[in-house]
């Protein structure tokens, strides 16, 4: 292709910056977990990816980010990437051969256990448990879908797996792609400092969060719970435990039923 691949890395950003300039083109780096995202897009990329955090792991090379056009590998004088869907029925479906030479490309020379995924509506629900496989994980290539979604042959053809934020539609996949991608750059060593900082959030446990407080010591007449202030640890914990669970069961009776059955499962 004439079209070189858009990647992100060890890359100054600053709110200056043009879309254009920030995806020039820059080598991945070896060994560096990467995400590499087909879209119609690119420009959409880094985001919010680029900002705080995510954005300064970024620039240190604690991960990298490759955009990749999929407009070059279209059909024909205008790179059309789409058509209409078999059979009939509204809106266009992107074609199969189109995005099979974008995956060809984005995939050449990745590593095993490299995860192929299609964000789509219908797919399993992304988790903190599958951020966490991610992580681990030497990369992973995401395909944002546009339009009725993407030939049914592909996916089956590259053993795609797709998934979902949840129950609802979108009017593409970049903004799930964003949001799969900081979930689980956060998890790598190194990008927020602090490893306790993930050990302790919601859902690292199969539980929700425990409520934060910080200064002031009162607002609004509101006093932070006496415990978090006495200075025993042991107290602290046992409440913050407590709340947790308390938290889980009213507000996702989903989530509480599953831990009370690994709870059972290890009894």
């Amino acid at each position: 292709m004439s079209d070189t691949p858009r990647s992100h890395g060890r890359k100054s950003i600053r709110a200056t910056m043009t879309p254009r300039e920030l995806i020039t083109p820059t080598p991945e780096l070896a060994g560096v977990w990467t995400a590499r995202v087909i879209t119609l897009l690119p420009q959409a990329f880094p985001g919010i990816l680029g900002e705080s955090l995510t954005g300064r792991a970024l620039q240190n090379g604690l991960w990298a980010l490759n955009a990749i056009d999929l407009r070059p590998y279209g059909e024909g004088k205008h790179r059309n990437v789409d058509d209409t869907p078999a059979g009939g029925g509204a809106g266009m479906v992107i074609r199969a051969d189109v995005m099979g030479r974008a995956i060809d490309e984005a995939m050449a020379a990745t590593p095993p256990g490299w995860p192929l995924i299609y964000l789509s509506p219908r797919g399993r629900r992304f988790d903190q448990a599958m951020a966490q496989d991610l992580s681990q994980r030497p990369g992973v290539t995401l395909i944002c879908g546009r339009f009725e979604g993407l030939d049914e042959r592909v996916i089956e053809h590259y053993g795609i797996q797709e998934v979902s934020l949840g129950d609802f539609v979108m009017t593409g996949g970049e903004i799930a792609a964003q949001a799969m991608i900081d979930a689980t750059v956060r998890l790598l060593p190194g990008v927020l400092g602090n490893a306790d900082s993930t050990a302790e959030e919601s859902h690292s446990n199969g539980l929700l969060e425990h409520p934060q407080y910080t200064r002031p010591a009162e607002w609004m007449g509101r006093p932070i719970p006496e415990v978090l202030t006495s200075g025993d640890h042991a107290k602290v914990e046992t409440w913050r435990r407590e709340m947790s669970e308390r938290l889980t069961a009213e507000r996702r009776p989903d989530l509480w039923e599953k831990h009370l059955r690994a709870q059972s499962d290890k009894a």
